[in-house]
């Protein structure tokens, strides 16, 4: 297979080649203008279709295939993007052929898998491509029938003649439509006329996840490929000094034991680059079993880090990171986080006069809340296949973001960026872990040092002990109520190792006439990332947590409470910086207080909480029902309201609700990794506890406020709100608030 000329315009959002031997191929570009009568696709042999990312195939015998641009770790983007292209190109969505894209940004603009903006990024640009197609398609054929286009319409893959009722599929006039020069604009369809989007669609590839076809990374084999794991420090603050491999090489099967680097010194890392360890041992091999014992043999010894400081090119330009010396605890970082939060810190944000409030206060309530680190865990553990040759630089890598890993592997592996080639595998799982890629550059290194395909392979305790972990958290809040009960104040401290949870302008800013928001954060030697809503999955269970004793305090419905602070902040908004929209807002509550039924007795023996949070542009509510067995928790129920404007695959949605329902309940129940020394004390998920299947609920209802907004987030916006939901049924089943996660351990610290 040819590759497409990389010294194209990459301007064009929608560029048409003929196939050979027959046919077109239309391909998009996100994000840039149409520029009339340019080539985008550069073709092979005869039945050779070329698999570029984000392109329509249409074929002379009328076969569809989409190529979907965005990485797949389970969120359905390769049924809901495809479906996009197709509501305006009216191909027979049941013959069409879904296929992952490869890498290659620089066509697309836009290949990200993460921050819940898959669906928002790509509303209008896939549209306007399948509409621009069918368009060419019905003039190509009004050209061979002689007739107006006003008098043709589509239908399932077909160009129809209304007067005569004579048809044309698209393989019929494909070839003939790519000589077409291309519309400047096309009308969309508006949301009333839409007949695919917005109806559920069963997952396109889901055959082929259930028959175990080969669509990860662990599946890629070719001939003479060798398997490679790493040895990384024991410990975080501790580094590689020397090794010996002597008796490792002895093992059979074993090709090379080897210490390398893996950042150059002095590179300069971007925002989804991470250090984790720089200096490994790599073992090399013929098979997964014989690189594991072989690693038992390694002998290596091991040193303290110094404080460093490292360049990070960031959001504001570049600035220099510090990587502190020692061996962290959490017992230790606990002790710190309470006592920053009795100092005063960087003001966020202040409204009001907040001081004066408080003093003259009848009642003040403060309450403090924490969270632990916490692994990602995706099911499929870290893996990359590599081959560097001094051609080219190929990957196979279950990557979130390919572009942004682009500088690094050009920095570091010494290639040229034309040289680098990447087929994005199907990811088990993402989360966030797999936003950073170090893992692709280290089979880089390997592939070069032994001439020879790779694949890496991380075990389980790999990726559990040299993670990338969700931050350590603690947030206070405290509010001032007056003698008739009215919150007067309200004041909010975070911090945490190494970033603040704070989100100043989230609810409940805007709706409280003195608020005070401050934040803090220390330097950790611990490798933290972006997990399932960063930072919001803290901020919303201190968040809500707080507003339920708050409404309690006050004598009013939590439900309600929330709302009522909602319609102050639409009718008499306070600031101007709130994030949210107040009005749907409320409407996402108003939909969970119907469908739950809230105010009716909860299923038997259950206690009802409830929780409510905005993040990635999209507004979730839930309603928990709780029952205690045998004094453990139970969550037998959960409704869910959410408002992420128009729903592009109900089926779709509803699936990725109730998995971050389920994973919400988990973490907020049981996720906790505990450091000692600078040493996870959880290796592997014997001892790091998520939920498991007969705990998950029995029964989640998911209802999605309908409107005709734009897509917004979705993956990660109904995650947050589950952990304040949980403590705050947890609180009436057991008559106790809850207030450091894991709950269990804090639950069964109190039965103690």
């Amino acid at each position: 297979m040819e590759k497409a000329n990389k010294n194209q315009s990459r301007r064009s959002f929608l560029k048409v080649t003929s196939l050979t031997g027959g046919g077109m191929m239309i391909g998009i570009s996100w994000f840039a203008n149409l520029i009339p009568n340019e080539a985008m696709a550069h073709v092979a042999d005869n039945n050779n279709w070329v698999q570029l990312n984000g392109f329509i195939q249409i074929t002379p015998d009328n076969q569809v295939k989409i190529f979907n641009p965005n990485p797949e770790f389970g969120t359905n983007v390769m049924t809901s993007l495809p479906m996009m292209v197709n509501e305006e190109l009216e191909a027979d969505w049941s013959k069409v052929i879904v296929e992952m894209g490869d890498y290659d940004t620089p066509r697309f603009k836009s290949q990200f898998t993460g921050g819940s903006r898959a669906m928002a990024m790509a509303w209008m640009p896939l549209r306007t491509a399948g509409a621009t197609a069918r368009l060419m398609l019905m003039q190509a054929a009004a050209n061979q029938w002689g007739v107006p286009l006003i008098e043709l319409r589509t239908e399932k893959g077909e160009i129809v003649h209304i007067n005569s009722g004579k048809r044309l599929t698209y393989g019929a006039v494909a070839t003939a439509a790519a000589k077409l020069p291309k519309p400047e604009k096309v009308a969309l369809k508006k949301p009333g006329e839409f007949s695919l989007l917005g109806t559920p669609q069963k997952n396109k590839v889901g055959k082929e996840i259930l028959s175990g076809q080969s669509l990860f990374t662990m599946d890629y084999q070719v001939e003479g490929m060798l398997i490679a794991m790493v040895i990384h420090p024991p410990a975080f603050g501790m580094q590689l000094k020397s090794l010996d491999a002597s008796e490792a090489l002895k093992m059979p099967g074993i090709k090379d034991v080897f210490e390398f680097q893996v950042y150059k010194d002095g590179y300069v890392k971007a925002g989804f680059d991470t250090r984790t360890f720089n200096k490994l041992i790599a073992v090399v091999g013929n098979s997964t079993w014989e690189v594991m014992n072989a690693r038992k043999k390694v002998v290596a010894e091991w040193e303290p880090i110094q404080t460093t400081k490292e360049p990070v090119m960031a959001r504001g330009g570049r600035r220099d990171e510090m990587i502190p010396a020692g061996l962290e605890s959490t017992d230790e970082h606990l002790r710190q986080m309470h006592e920053m939060q009795k100092k005063p810190m960087r003001v966020a944000r202040k409204d009001g006069d907040p001081e004066a409030a408080f003093k003259n206060a009848n009642r003040v309530i403060e309450r403090t809340y924490t969270a632990p680190f916490l692994a990602h865990n995706p099911m499929e553990p870290i893996s990359c296949f590599a081959h560097i040759t001094d051609e080219k630089a190929f990957f196979v890598a279950p990557i979130q973001i390919p572009e942004m890993m682009k500088q690094n592997i050009v920095a570091n592996l010494d290639i040229k960026p034309e040289q680098l080639e990447m087929k994005l595998a199907r990811m088990g799982g993402g989360f966030g872990r797999r936003a950073y890629g170090h893992y692709i550059v280290e089979a880089g290194h390997i592939s070069k040092k032994v001439k020879a395909p790779v694949k890496l392979i991380y075990t389980r305790e790999d990726d559990m002990t040299n993670g990338i972990y969700r931050p350590t958290y603690i947030m206070t809040y405290k509010a001032a109520i007056d003698e008739n009960n009215n919150v007067t104040a309200l004041h909010v401290i975070g911090g945490g190792f190494p970033e603040s949870p704070l989100h100043e302008n989230r609810f409940p800013a805007g709706a409280i006439d003195n608020y005070l928001a401050e934040s803090w954060e220390l330097p950790t030697n611990i490798t933290i990332g972006a997990y399932r809503a960063p930072r919001s999955n803290f901020n919303a269970s201190a968040e809500q947590s707080f507003l339920d004793e708050l409404a309690e305090a006050v004598g009013k419905d939590p439900l309600d409470f929330r709302i009522d602070l909602l319609k102050k902040a639409k009718a008499n908004p306070v600031g101007k910086n709130n994030d949210y929209d107040a009005s749907r807002y409320i409407g996402v509550l108003e939909l969970l207080k119907e469908k739950s039924n809230w105010g009716s007795p909860a299923t038997k023996n259950a206690k009802r909480g409830v929780s409510a949070y905005f993040c990635h542009a999209s507004y979730a509510a839930h309603v928990v029902d709780v029952t205690m067995k045998n004094g453990q928790p139970y969550v037998e129920k959960v409704v869910t309201a959410m408002d992420c404007g128009f729903v592009v695959n109900p089926e779709g949605a509803k699936n990725m609700v109730e998995g971050a329902v389920i994973d919400g309940i988990g973490n907020a129940l049981y996720g906790e990794l505990v450091l000692e020394k600078g040493a996870t004390q959880q290796k592997n998920l014997n001892n790091y506890r998520i939920i498991r299947h007969r705990e998950a609920p029995k029964k989640i209802e998911v209802h999605f406020v309908q409107n005709n907004i734009d897509p917004t987030g979705l993956g990660e916006p109904p995650f947050p709100p589950v952990f304040a939901a949980v403590a705050n049924a947890l609180y009436k089943a057991i008559g106790k608030r809850l207030y450091h996660q894991p709950y269990i351990k804090e639950l069964n610290k109190q039965k103690a």
